[in-house]
């Protein structure tokens, strides 16, 4: 595809963005992938352009970037023309990544409708926020880019509730607790996160709801929105959650960790109702602390 530009002083992913259908994010990424090219030279993405200057796509670039539809069964709680909540289950990637493209719930949402925002690019169409590969429950997907725009603020600005349950290993001690504990990547193994203190603010409330003889079952409210955070913070006070691959330090079944997002509260990003689900812990989750019983 070749463009003439049209208009002067204006940045040059900014104006493909405008006149294309390609989002501003996968434009982004063409121009520093080198698949488009200005005046037949790379350029960054700030680049301002000028009249007739002429811009060359690669489209190939679509074509080998495209994430295919795919028939997964998708647990709907309800769904509108600009969002839609689900409860995923433990073991479904949310997104394509680290070369897998396939069997994600991305896929599976693009099966589903061919409605979704675009503002995080091809790969993760729809996703506002996302939950571990392992941890079950409630997500928001949104359907238009005004929604995404306005529940990305949301949750940028603790605006949303979200609340999860955990078994963890051990009895705790107390009814409540508060963690406040800056979490950074761990500089040994690049797949853990860790408390460090020149790592980002990270705070979790935590609420007992049920001791057995060698676990707790907790509630767990997050102020904060890192990677693993919940996982980490656990471990981190001597209690990690049940079942836990990366932070548990012992071996573990394949259903993985024992995290549920179990109730979500918002505003609706076009209606402003508000709007609170919850859903039932999985099967396998519910069943083992039923055998604790």
């Amino acid at each position: 595809m070749k463009l003439v530009v049209q208009n002067e002083n204006i940045r040059i992913d900014k104006y493909i963005s405008d006149v294309t259908d390609y989002s501003r994010e996968l434009v982004t990424k063409m121009i520093k992938d080198k698949f488009i090219l200005l005046n037949g030279s790379i350029v960054k993405p700030s680049h301002l352009v000028n009249v007739g200057d002429e811009i060359t796509i690669d489209e190939s670039y679509i074509k080998e970037t495209s994430i295919e539809p795919q028939e997964i069964p998708l647990d709907i709680l309800y769904e509108d023309e600009d969002i839609m909540v689900i409860n995923k289950p433990s073991g479904l990637v949310v997104h394509p990544g680290n070369g897998n493209k396939n069997w994600t719930l991305v896929n599976g949402l693009k099966y589903h409708t061919e409605e979704l925002s675009d503002l995080g690019g091809e790969e993760r169409v729809g996703i506002v926020h996302r939950l571990d590969k392992d941890t079950s429950g409630l997500m928001l997907v949104a359907k238009s880019n005004k929604a995404h725009e306005i529940l990305s603020e949301d949750f940028k600005y603790k605006r949303v509730y979200r609340e999860y349950y955990a078994l963890l290993c051990g009895v705790f001690p107390s009814n409540t607790a508060f963690i406040d504990a800056p979490i950074g990547r761990d500089k040994n193994n690049f797949n853990k996160m860790t408390v460090r203190g020149d790592g980002k603010s990270a705070r979790t409330n935590l609420k007992v709801l049920k001791r057995y003889e060698d676990y707790t079952l907790v509630s767990l409210v997050l102020e904060t929105g890192r990677t693993h955070q919940i996982r980490v913070h656990m471990a981190y006070i001597g209690y990690p959650i049940y079942n836990d691959p990366i932070y548990q330090g012992k071996p573990t079944t394949d259903f993985g960790q024992f995290l549920h997002s179990k109730k979500i509260r918002f505003i609706h990003p076009i209606t402003k109702e508000q709007m609170t689900f919850e859903c039932d812990l999985p099967k396998y989750f519910q069943d083992f602390i039923d055998k604790l019983n």
